[in-house]
């Protein structure tokens, strides 16, 4: 039977106050197991982006609780939430966030750095990663010298480097072509996900629904249905 990874529970967030008050997330509650892609699609402006800041320790909810591992994640100390981040999720996300100064190779060393690994050992392992993604040839070359897909690219290789229990992608094969996406994906779903390991995705790609398992639709911050993944009709 499949362990529970993560529940949220009437998640609430709103930014503003008065006339200008925005809610963002309206009472958002579900499940993530281990040994599932869970899928999180809907239009833009629809919270996506906001829930999963919410449950990855980025982003306080005004009310509502996010439990992880049975752990409720925001009733740690700050320094908790730090070392949690660290150890139980990587996080792609959308805009990628590179940093300028260092090499392809160094930004997708940093997660294992930060482990404590060797530096060698760290700079080989990221390597691979990068041939993963297909683009080793770029590894000496600073962010600014690659393409926007290239740089999602490098985003989704430092995610999957350091192999944490939960795995949050903000639109991960957005600028990236349909082959390069699946074979992603493809190897996400072969080689990172197991009965210990969950990973949660937000995409308007249709291109890779076949790969989730589950995927909740979202509109207007509310969750509006859940329904079981595979190949669907564009």
């Amino acid at each position: 039977m499949a362990e529970l990874a993560m529940r949220a529970t009437e998640l609430v967030k709103w930014f503003g106050e008065g006339e200008t008050k925005t809610v963002a997330v309206h009472e958002i509650s579900f499940d993530a197991w281990f040994g599932e892609m869970l899928f999180i699609e809907g239009p833009s402006g629809s919270g996506k982006t906001t829930l999963l800041s919410l449950i990855s320790g980025i982003l306080r909810p005004n009310s509502g609780t996010v439990m992880v591992e049975g752990q409720d994640l925001w009733a740690m100390t700050s320094d908790r939430i730090a070392d949690f981040r660290l150890n139980k999720v990587g996080f792609v996300f959308q805009d990628y966030h590179l940093f300028p100064r260092l090499t392809t190779v160094e930004n997708v060393a940093i997660p294992l750095i930060l482990k404590r690994l060797d530096w060698n050992e760290s700079i080989n392992e990221a390597m691979k990663y990068l041939e993963i993604v297909g683009i080793k040839d770029r590894a000496l070359l600073p962010p600014v010298k690659l393409s926007g897909g290239e740089q999602q690219r490098v985003a989704i290789a430092r995610a999957i480097a350091s192999r944490p229990d939960i795995l949050i992608f903000d639109e991960p094969t957005a600028s990236l072509d349909g082959d390069t996406g699946r074979r992603i994906l493809e190897f996400v779903k072969k080689n990172i996900l197991n009965e210990k390991r969950c990973i949660i995705i937000v995409t308007h790609d249709s291109r890779i629904f076949e790969y989730a398992d589950r995927i909740i639709k979202m509109e207007d911050g509310r969750i509006t249905g859940i329904e079981q993944g595979g190949e669907r009709e564009e």
